[in-house]
């Protein structure tokens, strides 16, 4: 059994001000001095670099449609079993799920992990209201262990003060603190969500004004006795991770910069476990693919906001598809998929050249293109799976992609309880490039294929 101190900040709704919340709060509870292991609900990228930033720790995702209960609550034992206290973002709101369920939502991961939940309420233009708004909260689904309230976006003490009777007295929970309407401490946005924080200026600056903001309206006090009313964890019952890691069989290069940068850290751990040493390389570097490499893991990210930079760096492309010639396998992800082709057009409609290893075009749009879980059947022997394998996976992403000539298609994808399905990807020769985000540690044999790949190839010298 596990005992870890644990809670999970939840919202009434998408744009509530959690990732903002949660990024203070995990930042006031390490200037207290405890070690604080963050969490994010979902497949989100961009929320857990703040985390990052604030608590010196990497953030982890949980997402039941790609892990499973099992292996969620493994990751969750796994990386906070060494910190003082664990902080879960949410997901929009507390029970948004996957189309009508609460399948994948703040709420379900919450009963899996057996979480106390703190509620995020935007308390602007209310007053007795909020009341009946938290009550329905709780009646929703009594199995969800909503402890705390916090109100943001607060006018005054006074509002305060309503909102806080209101709650309490027809409630029955506290609210353990507020914070004031601040429009400076919002999160800046883009397409895709948050500005990641690889690409904010005056980083640190703003994250110390989150910091303050909390500090004065939130009972931290009361807020870490509440993370530690937790009972305790049974072990998983399945293993994804080997109680040792393997020995280094293969040297993957991992694109990692600004452009590329959409990772789940529990997949690299997952590849290093079985083998893997992980070479990070940038295309925005200026400078070529690392020497001995035996396969290349390009993530997705942001490129179509680099394209000058990207184009400009003739060495890696040239390196790259010396590599791909030789037969070293790459596996691309989205933005990854986007630097493999020909060209990528940009939002103003001006062309850039990329990689040319994928004869097309991938070509932004102003509405999204593809968004939500997705299961991807395998349409062929490839890098990481053989044909008819369904694997869970996650798609967003602002571009299509032209293609210049017939390819063998990578998955038959659907949409999570419907009946339509699309072709998406490309495989060629050691090349398997798609929009679909995978997580190895949900398919973690995906992970020891692609090791797999990669050792064949190394054999080949």
């Amino acid at each position: 059994m596990s005992s870890i101190p644990r809670l999970l900040i939840a919202g009434t709704h998408s744009g509530v001000g959690k990732t903002t919340l949660s990024t203070a709060i995990m930042a006031s509870l390490n200037k207290r001095g405890l070690n604080v292991q963050p969490f994010k609900v979902g497949p989100d990228y961009i929320d857990p670099g703040y985390h990052n930033a604030v608590t010196g720790r990497v953030c982890r995702n949980l997402d039941w449609w790609m892990l499973g209960e099992e292996t969620l609550r493994e990751l969750f034992i796994r990386s906070a079993a060494d910190a003082d206290i664990s902080i879960i973002e949410g997901v929009m709101g507390l029970y948004d799920g996957i189309g009508a369920t609460a399948n994948s939502s703040s709420a379900h991961v919450a009963k899996i992990l057996e979480t106390p939940v703190i509620l995020v309420l935007d308390a602007r233009s209310m007053a007795r209201s909020a009341a009946a708004v938290v009550l329905g909260y709780q009646q929703m689904d009594p199995a969800v262990n909503i402890r705390g309230v916090i109100l943001n976006r607060v006018s005054s003490l006074r509002h305060y003060r309503i909102l806080k009777e209101a709650i309490e007295s027809n409630c029955r929970i506290p609210v353990v603190g507020y914070v004031y309407r601040q429009p400076d401490i919002q999160l800046p946005e883009r397409h895709l969500g948050l500005l990641p924080t690889t690409e904010k200026s005056r980083l640190p600056e703003h994250l110390t004004a989150m910091q303050q903001a909390v500090e004065e309206g939130i009972d931290f006090a009361h807020l870490i006795a509440l993370a530690g009313e937790t009972v305790n964890l049974p072990k998983p019952g399945r293993r994804v991770f080997p109680d040792m890691p393997g020995e280094r069989r293969v040297r993957l290069g991992l694109v990692q910069d600004r452009g590329f940068n959409f990772y789940y850290q529990d997949a690299l751990d997952l590849l290093t476990a079985f083998g893997a040493e992980l070479a990070p390389c940038s295309p925005l570097s200026g400078q070529g693919l690392p020497a001995d490499l035996h396969g290349l893991y390009i993530g997705g990210g942001f490129p179509e906001m680099f394209l000058e930079e990207l184009s400009r760096n003739t060495l890696f492309q040239k390196d790259l598809k010396a590599a791909v010639t030789s037969g070293m396998p790459v596996y691309a992800e989205c933005g990854g998929l986007m630097y493999l082709t020909t060209s990528i057009v940009d939002f103003n409609n001006r062309k850039y050249p990329a990689a040319g290893l994928i004869d097309g075009c991938c070509r932004m749009g102003q509405k999204r293109a593809g968004l939500g879980y997705v299961t991807a059947k395998a349409l062929d022997d490839n890098i990481i799976c053989s044909r008819g394998v369904s694997l869970r996976g996650h798609e967003f992403h602002y571009s299509t992609l032209e293609l210049g000539r017939e390819y063998q298609r990578a998955y038959r994808l659907a949409k999570w309880g419907e009946q339509t399905a699309w072709q998406d990807g490309v495989i060629t020769a050691n090349i398997l490039a798609s929009y679909v985000h995978l997580h190895f540690a949900g398919c973690p044999d995906t992970a020891r294929r692609l090791i797999e790949s990669c050792e064949k190839y190394k054999n080949s010298w």
